[in-house]
C-alpha cells in the first residue's frame, strides 16, 4: 500500500533542476531515487577556501542522502534507514572558483530489502572519490515531511556530520541550480551540460 503511486500533479520525468532560497520540496513531489540509479549535479560559486554546508539534502535521520562540503572537501552519505551511514569524501581538496560538484550511485542488484551499487563523487569531470558497495533503501524516506532542500537542511538532520548549526546552510558558496537525474545516462554527459549551462550564465 505504501509503495503504491499515487496521482501526480506533473508526469514523471528523468532530470529534476532545483534552486536554492526555496522552500522543501515534499518528497511525494520530489525526484524519485528509490531502485535506480541516479546522479546528482550541483552549479556552485565557491568564494572560499572554508565554504561549508549542505548542497543538496534529501529526507532526514531514519533514512535519507546528503551532498555537503565540510572542512574544504566534499562529501556524501546515504544514511539506510537510520541504522548505516554510508559516506565517501573525496581526496582532494575544492578549490575556490565555480565548479559542478556530483555524486553518482550506480545501481548493481536489488533485493526486497535493499538496492545495491556503488557511490563515486566528481568535482567537474574528475572522480575524486568512491565507495564500492552502498545499500539504499527501497521505501521512502518519510510518509510525511522531510523532504527535499537546497543549500541546507532544514529538519532532522541526514548526517551529525554537517558543519556548522542548524539548518546547515552552504556559507561561503553560492548554489546556481541543482539536477538530479535518473535517466541512466553517464555523469560526464550531465556534468557537461551544467558547465555549458553556466558558461551561459
Amino acid at each position: 500500500m505504501l509503495t503504491t503511486p499515487r496521482p501526480q500533479m506533473s508526469p514523471p520525468r528523468d532530470r529534476y533542476v532545483y534552486f536554492p532560497n526555496t522552500l522543501e520540496v515534499p518528497e511525494a513531489v520530489a525526484v524519485n531515487v528509490r531502485g535506480r540509479s541516479f546522479k546528482i549535479a550541483a552549479e556552485v560559486d565557491v568564494q572560499t577556501a572554508e565554504a561549508g554546508g549542505v548542497l543538496f539534502a534529501h529526507g532526514h535521520r531514519f533514512g535519507g542522502h546528503a551532498l555537503y562540503l565540510k572542512d574544504g572537501t566534499l562529501k556524501y552519505v546515504y544514511n539506510y534507514l537510520g541504522e548505516r551511514e554510508q559516506m565517501v569524501a573525496s581526496e582532494v581538496a575544492v578549490t575556490p572558483g565555480r565548479h559542478v560538484l556530483g555524486a553518482e550511485f550506480t545501481k548493481a542488484s536489488q533485493t526486497p530489502e535493499a538496492t545495491i551499487g556503488s557511490i563515486a563523487l566528481y568535482i567537474d569531470d574528475q572522480q575524486v572519490g568512491e565507495r564500492a558497495e552502498v545499500m539504499v533503501q527501497n521505501g521512502k524516506f518519510s510518509l510525511c515531511g522531510e523532504g527535499l532542500n537546497i543549500g541546507r537542511d532544514g529538519g532532522a538532520p541526514v548526517t551529525g556530520d554537517y558543519p556548522f548549526e542548524r539548518p546547515w546552510a552552504l556559507v561561503g558558496a553560492l548554489i546556481d541550480r541543482v539536477i538530479v537525474d535518473v535517466s541512466g545516462e553517464p555523469y560526464l554527459d550531465l556534468e557537461k551540460e551544467a558547465l555549458a549551462m553556466m558558461s551561459r550564465d
